[in-house]
């Protein structure tokens, strides 16, 4: 639990046809890391670009028409090549079908989009004497058009050009009559704002009314036909297996772009790589359909193990701070069965309250899914309901419940304290796993030599305060580090630099350990502020009043207070902590993700 594990190494051997089928059921199996390996046909690598080129060409201009891609149930054992022009071929036969049919479905719409405008403007014209058939019917060297602004726009119309200005929703519209020149440049400047002209057609009446019903009669004709093309496009796509078409598409890109796993021989080929469960790769393997052998060697020589981390689920989600850092390697040791003690314990003593803790419990229950640090929430609930106990502080308030230690404002100085001597547990605990770490090197004579007398200093003054022994042990190790140095470097000289450096990694640690009475501070602090809302909330003079500062404080702690805890949680752990002994020098296992399930087209 406190050491990574190295993944396991395997070998498959599978027929060439059967490779990719192999590949994928890897990938869905999630227990695999697969290697790379040089590709060995750079031929079947160009005939692929040159696919993927034609299925580029062809999604740019019909993926507006193609529906969601569907993956088979099951693979198929033919190869990435075959089952990409397989797709192909499909994809050309919808194309020569349904071109027509989406022909006439753009230039459908196109026209129906027009003659939304032209309503729109046929309907601001109703209440204006003006005779639209001959607005509709300018010609040189008069020009009519309905200019179309976007939000914000203010059109600019030059003196000359007679102008009905009317808004349909946040846009802008103009309907114009002007010479051609000057309209012309009006429809310049308003697709310049990304905006459009639209001209009016032809045989309107002199009437608005009566030609807006002959426009909206035309465009409800338009949306029929244009929903029967669509109908027919969707048929097409359908007769022809579209959907399983594009996701043999989908699976063959995948295939191609990790065709650097399969090490291709004759009729054979191998695939290589890593596992973090023998069990659950072994029956993949069997269940695949695919002509395969898989085996468990020892790793090639040279060969680094990605690492997994393992631990109960209690500890899991302490997984996050190492991962801040990276992977320990393989004699390093992974702190987070450490850290789901101490992380709680010093998040609740700076957050002590029965209530708030509660509400943080709760939060990290609901919220644990959508983000993993959210799940921290749930034991930094607890713990911090725990010390609301030890404290006698719920929402706040001190005399609800009696206080099973103190009441943190009545006893500042011990609040200051007892976080001291908890950083100094904690980071001795970092100096004894930094000598585990040794240990597991095969170090350990070295970490005695350079390391333990450093160690035996650092307890002698933790220790001072509290017996004057300490001091005994504190010289013993100045000693203990000055011979071990004066030993390791075979001449007497060596002492005087160890003795400054020393000084130096004594100093630091000294002062790493103070900053742990931030954990008191913020504790009074929290206690401070509670005690401040619950005097508001008493003064506000009345009852609702009251009630309301009292919750809103309450909330106001919650979220700002629970903020700035985490972090100062996460910056002791990480900057004090760590630093003491982690190395983040190992890969994470990392497993082959598998090709996608769905393909949504807009």
């Amino acid at each position: 639990m406190i050491r990574p594990q190295a993944a396991r190494w395997f070998e498959a051997v599978v027929a060439r046809d059967d490779a990719f089928l192999l590949l994928e059921a890897l990938a869905a199996s999630g227990c695999a890391e697969i290697e790379i390996h040089a590709p060995s046909a750079p031929g079947e690598a160009l005939l692929a670009n040159i696919a993927l080129k034609e299925y580029s060409d062809l999604a740019r201009r019909y993926r507006t028409y193609w529906p969601a891609a569907r993956l088979r149930e099951a693979a198929q054992s033919k190869g990435p090549a075959q089952t990409f022009d397989s797709a192909l071929a499909t994809l050309r036969a919808w194309r020569a079908q349904a071109e027509p049919d989406i022909a006439r479905l753009q230039q459908g719409e196109a026209e129906e989009a027009e003659l939304a405008v032209v309503a729109r403007a046929l309907s601001a014209l109703q209440a204006a004497a003006v005779d639209v058939s001959r607005l509709a019917a300018a010609r040189a060297p008069l020009r009519s058009r309905v200019l179309v602004y976007p939000e914000g726009a203010e059109p600019a119309i030059p003196e000359g050009v007679l102008v009905h200005l009317f808004a349909y929703g946040a846009e802008p519209h103009a309907v114009v009559l002007g010479e051609t020149a000057a309209v012309e440049q009006l429809e310049r400047e308003a697709a310049a704002l990304h905006g459009r002209a639209v001209a009016l057609p032809d045989g309107l009446a002199p009437d608005a009314r009566e030609s807006l019903a002959a426009v909206q009669a035309r465009r409800e004709s338009l949306e029929r036909e244009n929903a029967q093309r669509r109908e027919a496009i969707a048929a097409l796509g359908t007769k022809h297996g579209m959907a399983f078409a594009l996701g043999d598409v989908a699976r063959a890109s995948w295939c191609f772009a990790h065709v650097g796993a399969i090490e291709a021989g004759g009729a054979l080929a191998r695939i290589t790589g890593w596992t973090d469960d023998v069990p659950r790769l072994s029956s993949t393997v069997e269940a695949c359909g695919a002509r395969a052998l898989v085996s468990f060697p020892p790793p090639p020589k040279g060969a680094r193990a990605p690492l997994l981390l393992r631990n109960p689920w209690w500890v899991r989600p302490f997984e996050w701070f190492a991962r801040l850092f990276g992977m320990p390697d393989r004699e390093g040791v992974d702190p987070s069965a450490v850290l789901a003690v101490a992380a709680p314990l010093l998040f609740g003593y700076m957050f002590g309250d029965v209530g708030q803790g509660a509400v943080l419990l709760a939060a990290g229950l609901a919220l644990r899914r959508r983000h993993a640090p959210f799940a921290l929430l749930i034991p930094g609930g607890i713990a911090a309901m725990a010390f609301g106990f030890v404290f006698g502080s719920v929402f706040g308030e001190e005399g609800i419940l009696p206080a099973l230690w103190i009441s943190p404002l009545a006893a500042p100085l011990a609040m200051l304290v007892v976080p001291l001597c908890a950083g100094a547990a904690l980071l001795t605990c970092g100096l004894a796993l930094h000598a585990l770490e040794a240990w597991w090197r095969h170090e350990l004579a070295r970490w005695l030599r350079r390391d333990a007398g450093f160690v035996a200093v650092y307890l002698g003054l933790a220790a001072l305060p509290f017996d004057r022994a300490g001091a005994w042990i504190a010289a013993l190790g100045v000693a203990a580090s000055l011979a071990g140095r004066a030993w390791d470097e075979r001449r007497a000289s060596a002492a005087l630099p160890a003795l400054g450096e020393l000084a130096e990694r004594t100093v630091q640690i000294l002062v790493n350990t103070l900053s742990f009475a931030r954990v008191g501070a913020f504790a009074l602090a929290h206690a401070g502020l509670g005690a401040a809302i619950v005097a508001l909330a008493a003064a506000a003079g009345s009852r609702p009043a009251g009630i309301a500062v009292f919750v809103a404080g309450n909330a106001v702690v919650i979220v700002l207070e629970g903020m700035v805890v985490g972090i100062q949680t996460t910056r002791l752990i990480l900057f004090e902590f760590f630093v003491r002994f982690f190395e983040s020098q190992g890969r994470e296992f990392r497993p082959l993700a598998p090709p996608i399930t769905t393909e949504e087209h807009p």
